[in-house]
């Protein structure tokens, strides 16, 4: 699944209208994407509380997609209580693994969590009755002998979409990520204070795993900003922090499991079952400290592995990879744009330096995938140090070749079509931070990505 020597990345395929960025309606914006387990399908969600699902083009020799359906997930509401607008951006999209013919997917905007179905549907049609044949329109029977059965006859499938549970009610704050267990059964939502476990067969009942709200607010040092269950153990799920931290969670020590473990002591939650609390945490020098440090560690995504060994994290300069069996300190740590840390003040005036960047796995772990300003992304190799820079923009439609090398820390060319505007600080002034990408998935059994680039759905691929 390695890209090739040469990087080996190509543009695909681009979904979306391809006009002006000034022509883009809020609404339009994609806000979500996930390829399902086997990568045969494809979701994305927007801000106008859409969600629209694309399908592996079985046509092609090379992996493209062509449109599913889509349909309305989630509409704009108010909160009269609290006199609160709720907005129907669709916040997370995960699908559940396939057990028949229908497609199941999650999907919630900051109040309210769905559980679609998708599913194929027979349309049919009234073909004979006792007013018509066909086309023909026919007089009303006049004897009870003449009357006959009405026909039903197939004339088109349709692809239907329909919300089997609703799960609201549960959450004070916005919810900001939900992720399927691996048992199918069971799924965890989080916002910024609180973590609900959920059965998918129940809406009207959740339980609360992990609470950090203070008695007094006046007291909150720390939000809660991704969650994730472990890919294969069913009873472990992983959290993280705006102090930076990362806090993996054992479900069978006790029913609350938000109970801080010191890295000295590693406290215990149980006494009648010895399991420890990792908690992820990298000591930052002193000497860097400054007014925007807290704001700029502040982890905005979380990813297991696939094997569930190593934990992926994304703070806004930097990607880190940790071991699960080591908390002390990451195996290795990424600049992203460290380039853009003479910029923070700038940043922070135009509420760039919040921007939540998510981070993702190649389907072998080989590889890491981020975004970065300018609809650029990055693509890591893990055991190495090569970095392949790709754009997300009009010039992928003119360029067959986006992608090329980068080992270690060289200076980036504009060989192969990759410009040196990514890590040049003599051109950060041309860097378009209104162009950003903070969404993207990774196909599990292919090198194909799909990215977000403010209303395009990018696909690229390497051989």
């Amino acid at each position: 699944m390695d890209p090739d020597a040469s990087g080996g990345w190509r543009f695909a395929q681009c979904f979306g209208d391809k006009g002006d960025v000034e022509d883009i309606t809020e609404a339009d914006i994609i806000s979500a994407v996930e390829f399902d387990s086997t990568g045969n399908y494809l979701a994305t969600g927007d801000k106008g509380g859409r969600v629209v699902l694309f399908e592996r083009n079985d046509m092609k020799k090379s992996c493209e997609y062509k449109f599913y359906t889509e349909f309305q997930s989630h509409e704009p509401e108010f909160d009269y209580l609290k006199s609160l607008e709720i907005e129907e951006k669709i916040n997370k999209i995960r699908w559940c693994k396939r057990q028949n013919s229908a497609h199941f997917l999650l999907s919630t905007n900051d109040k309210t969590i769905k559980l679609w179905k998708v599913f194929e549907k027979s349309l049919r049609v009234v073909a004979e009755s006792n007013m018509g044949d066909g086309q023909r329109t026919l007089p009303p029977p006049s004897l009870g002998q003449h009357l006959r059965l009405p026909r039903m006859q197939h004339q088109d499938n349709i692809i239907a979409a329909v919300p089997r549970k609703v799960y609201s009610n549960a959450h004070a704050y916005h919810i900001h990520s939900i992720t399927v267990n691996s048992d199918q059964e069971t799924y965890i939502s989080a916002d910024d204070l609180r973590i609900n476990l959920w059965n998918l067969n129940i809406s009207d009942q959740s339980f609360n795993i992990v609470d950090i709200k203070p008695a007094n607010m006046e007291e909150l040092t720390e939000v809660i900003t991704a969650a994730e269950f472990h890919p294969t153990q069913c009873n472990v799920f992983m959290y993280s922090s705006s102090k930076s931290n990362i806090k993996l969670a054992d479900m069978r020590n006790s029913a609350l499991c938000d109970r801080h473990a010191k890295r000295t002591s590693c406290t215990l939650w149980s006494v009648h079952y010895v399991r420890p609390f990792p908690e992820y945490d990298e000591e930052e020098d002193p000497t860097n400290r400054s007014f925007f440090s807290e704001i700029i560690s502040s982890i905005s995504d979380v990813k297991f592995s696939r094997d569930g060994r190593y934990i992926l994290a994304r703070d806004y300069l930097s990607l880190r990879i940790w071991d699960v069996n080591m908390e002390s300190r990451p195996l290795k740590t990424i600049q992203i744009h460290d380039h853009l840390r003479g910029k923070l003040c700038d940043l922070y005036e135009n509420d760039c330096i919040f921007d939540k960047f998510e981070c993702t796995w190649s389907g072998d772990d080989k590889n890491v995938l981020t975004g970065s300003y300018h609809n650029y992304l990055r693509i890591f190799d893990v055991e190495t140090a090569n970095d392949v820079v790709l754009q997300a923009d009009k010039s992928a439609f003119k360029a067959k070749k986006i992608g090329g090398p980068l080992p270690g820390n060289k200076q980036i060319g504009a060989k192969n079509g990759i410009k040196p505007a990514l890590k040049d600080p003599m051109q950060l002034e041309t860097l378009d931070f209104n162009k950003k990408i903070l969404h993207a998935s990774w196909h599990p059994r292919e090198n194909t990505i799909a990215i977000a680039a403010t209303n395009n759905l990018f696909l690229y691929s390497a051989a």
